[in-house]
């Protein structure tokens, strides 16, 4: 209920990874079936995850109980709260007539404008100024994606001219409107598999920067990752990036961040990739602290699904995001493997 987008416009993955984050900002965009226990329940809800092949995703309440599912008493799927048919009413206002004052959504919904404001913010993890914001962009990119020319989709999404729409995702970690357009597909990608102390690394680029890092991957799992790119081997053109790349790796230093970077996410993953690359050579955050730095001190969950989305290990360094008790925490690639790159920066 939300999210910026619908259940229709999101992808099993994307609803996965929200359940995990248990991010509230999903909540009636779908609800979750656990066919081995016969129930569903919000994207938030705080039982413990269950196993993925248990797992179907479904539109709302009414199509889980036309599967033979019953509602979870913890998290109350079917019902909702005087405060969540408020923000529901903000929503669908705001969809409906593009960014409104608080003065307008206070009327809208009776709450006092500073009282809705946190309200809002709180359950969204934005602020409704935010929020709209954020709808015209997706819709500027559904159109893309629809293959409008970016003039036209930008005027339909709200923007007035395309102007705007490259002034809004200008800066945005190599995403342009142009990638938008193509869907990734029709992309070259260029890739290589690097020998390093830590084990295997592959390295991905395109001709603007970087838009993979792992360790212990090959051709195979980046293919799944871009399943519509042209994947060819590095050639000589990317020699010094990709040697850049390793240096980052076997000699970590500030310069890191001048790294040229290719990725694309939702606008929140976008917001915590960037908070990421401003932490400190040497220093670590939790989750919560990294939450607090977004602004959204409660969304600590959200992180944590936005961190293990991240395609791009080291430059985007979500190895610096520890637990709240100074523990480890988890990592993709391996505790060792996260030990030792907090080791080398001087943790």
């Amino acid at each position: 209920m939300f999210h910026v987008k619908h259940f229709e416009n999101t992808t099993d993955e994307e609803r996965w990874q929200a359940m995990l984050a248990k991010d509230r900002r999903f909540d009636g965009a779908f609800v979750t079936g656990v066919h081995s226990t016969g129930i569903y329940c919000r994207p938030s809800c705080p039982a413990r995850a269950p196993l993925r092949q248990n797992v179907r995703f479904y539109a709302g309440p009414q199509e889980a109980a036309e599967a033979g599912l019953r509602p979870c008493k913890r998290c109350s799927p079917a019902s909702q709260s005087a405060e969540e048919a408020c923000v529901l009413a903000a929503i669908a206002a705001i969809r409906e007539e593009g960014a409104m004052t608080l003065a307008q959504l206070a009327d809208l919904t009776g709450y006092a404008p500073t009282h809705f404001q946190r309200l809002f913010k709180r359950t969204v993890g934005m602020s409704p100024a935010a929020f709209a914001k954020a709808v015209r962009e997706e819709r500027a990119k559904a159109g893309l994606s629809r293959g409008l020319e970016v003039g036209k989709a930008a005027l339909e999404a709200g923007y007035g001219r395309s102007e705007a729409f490259y002034a809004a995702t200008k800066g945005r970690l190599g995403m342009t409107a142009s990638d938008w357009a193509r869907g990734g597909a029709g992309r070259v990608i260029h890739w290589t598999v690097m020998t390093t102390s830590l084990g295997p690394m592959l390295v991905a680029a395109t001709d603007k920067g970087v838009c993979c890092l792992a360790f212990g991957e090959g051709e195979a799992e980046l293919a799944a990752r871009f399943p519509k790119a042209e994947l060819v081997p590095a050639g000589e053109a990317f020699r010094d990036l990709f040697a850049a790349v390793l240096e980052a790796v076997e000699q970590p230093g500030p310069g890191s961040t001048a790294i040229p970077l290719d990725v694309q996410g939702t606008a929140f993953q976008q917001r915590v990739w960037e908070e990421l690359r401003r932490i400190p050579h040497g220093e670590t955050r939790s989750y919560g602290e990294l939450a607090a730095a977004l602004g959204n001190p409660k969304a600590s969950r959200a992180v944590g699904g936005a961190n293990g989305a991240n395609n791009v290990a080291v430059l985007i360094p979500c190895h610096r995001v520890i637990a709240a008790d100074g523990t480890l925490g988890g990592y993709a690639y391996g505790l060792a493997i996260k030990r030792e790159l907090l080791r080398r920066e001087g943790r």
